[in-house]
């Protein structure tokens, strides 16, 4: 969703690798290594069941709009990776460039080493050097592959490149009734810095604001200012894009009168939240973040933050050209859309708003059943210290900042494998965070207040001055990584991580 719209403008068989952060490589790190998920056999011979380059590449968002980013196999988005769940698979990374790199498999059940994040121990992949990685795929559904590098203020590194790419991994029984699938990359290019301002949060449901974190957050702000201190700096864009195409650019997805188009929907972005709607349909969501929702839940549009992803089956039963795009004006004009051209129509494709919605993540779940009694309850603070880092935000966990100049920290939090977790997070800032934890699922328990129960994602939105509760069994043994999706929050300080004892 735009937040500073005056700021804004101005598949070869080849995949996918592990994220990471942008320090130098350690010192003797092979130019060539392997690293085996739980279960595998060394497979240090024979060719590898898919290879990715990182390179710097051009690509092309628009006529005369040729941008010069890091990619994929040359491709934005990175090639769509189609796995078989259960399967073991095995991918070659090359990295063509000169600064070191990580490639996280978001959102499947990895080991620490393979996961792709340097605070849990994932080897960097050197520059001009590879490496090679063995896994089994898993969970079902879709999940995706994108750098993990620190990017600070450097606005070509991280995710403000074009290192995403899809990943899905094929169900052993297929999750409903559709003609056939649609992969859609929402994501930004050609990022500044700008000073920051309020993030707009009024399409969220429940609207119930803790007034203590209110308080807290607007007090510590006040004071900032008064010192005379900036706000701190926020990240605008120029380009907007669905799978790396600006609006009217770009094959337009063709559709039949009567067909039933499972779109399967990541939000690629660096720090955007985005929203998407289709005039005179609606999305019937049979899976957020990959994992099948307890019942299909029928919406006028939707709503994804940074890295969640969506699967709804749109009934094409309303013939025309239309737009798919951002209910934001501002970026849907900038690029933020992708036309639906049905057969036997052509002409000018026509945007119309949908009626206002709420966005509310209970509305997914089994409101009346609560989930089960945690083990344990880790509560967390989240809290902004304005422009205390050069200009930018830095972000803390209970009072505690990530350490810029260190990959692994001391684990803050610590498990014991087969037990439940609750994580009660407080967000005293006004800004919404896309929670991600690292090689789990977490079931939604507690939203704003309200109570839910049976929806399993790896990321989720927490709403400016809202609690909001999530429950994990720790099945993973490893270090873990919690943190911001927001490039911006996680770069300045908003990680943490886990292990098992």
């Amino acid at each position: 969703m735009s937040r500073y719209p005056s700021t804004r403008r101005t598949f070869l068989k080849a995949a996918a690798a592990t994220a990471g952060v942008s320090l130098l490589a350690p010192p003797g790190l092979l130019s060539r290594s392997m690293v085996a998920g739980a279960g595998a056999t060394t497979q240090n011979d024979g060719p590898a069941d898919y290879t990715l380059t990182i390179a710097t590449t051009p690509i092309e968002l628009a006529p005369n709009r040729i941008i010069s980013v890091a990619t994929y196999n040359g491709q934005f988005p990175g090639p769509l990776l189609r796995l078989k769940e259960g399967q073991r698979v095995t991918v070659d990374v090359r990295n063509d460039t000169d600064t070191p790199e990580q490639l996280h498999w978001h959102g499947q059940f990895v080991s620490s080493d393979v996961d792709g994040a340097a605070e849990e121990g994932s080897p960097f992949i050197p520059p001009h050097g590879n490496r090679r990685i063995s896994f089994v795929a898993q969970p079902a559904g879709l999940r995706f592959y994108h750098t993990h590098v620190r990017a600070g203020a450097n606005l070509a590194a991280g995710q403000y490149s074009g290192l995403v790419g899809p990943v899905y991994i094929e169900p052993k029984q297929h999750a409903g009734n559709y003609d056939r699938e649609v992969f859609l990359t929402l994501k930004e290019f050609q990022p500044t810095l700008s000073r920051g301002g309020d993030m707009a949060m009024d399409f969220l449901s429940p609207a119930w604001v803790v007034a203590p974190l209110k308080d807290a957050g607007e007090s510590e702000m006040k004071a900032s200012l008064a010192k005379g201190m900036p706000h701190g700096y926020e990240v605008g864009y120029d380009s907007f894009t669905i799978n790396g195409k600006m609006l009217g650019h770009g094959e337009p997805v063709r559709v039949k009168a009567g067909e039933r188009v499972l779109f399967h929907i990541l939000n690629g972005s660096a720090t955007e939240i985005r929203s998407l709607a289709l005039p005179g349909h609606s999305f019937n969501v049979i899976a957020m973040d990959g994992n099948l929702l307890p019942k299909p839940v029928r919406v006028p549009g939707l709503w994804l933050g940074t890295a969640e992803r969506i699967s709804a089956i749109v009934e094409m039963n309303h013939p025309g050209v239309w737009v798919m795009g951002d209910l934001a004006d501002d970026d849907r004009h900038h690029g933020m859309g992708i036309v639906i051209e049905y057969a036997g129509y052509k002409g000018k494709a026509q945007w119309l708003p949908p009626k206002p919605f709420k966005w509310n993540y209970a509305h997914f779940g089994n409101a009346a059943a609560a989930s089960a009694q945690p083990d344990e309850v880790f509560d967390m603070l989240f809290e902004k210290q304005n422009a205390a880092l050069d200009g930018f935000n830095q972000w803390t966990i209970n009072g505690v900042a990530y350490p810029r100049e260190q990959m692994t920290a001391a684990p803050a939090f610590h498990l014991h494998e087969g037990r439940r977790y609750r994580i009660r997070m407080r967000n005293a800032s006004d800004d919404i965070h896309p929670i991600h934890l690292h090689r789990h699922s977490f079931e939604l328990t507690r939203i704003a207040g309200q109570v839910t129960s049976g929806v399993m994602k790896d990321v989720v939105m927490v709403g400016g001055y809202q609690e909001v509760e999530i429950d994990f069994v720790a099945n993973n043994p490893g270090l873990t990584l919690f943190h911001c999706h927001q490039q911006l929050h996680m770069d300045f300080g908003f990680m943490a991580l886990f292990d098992y004892v």
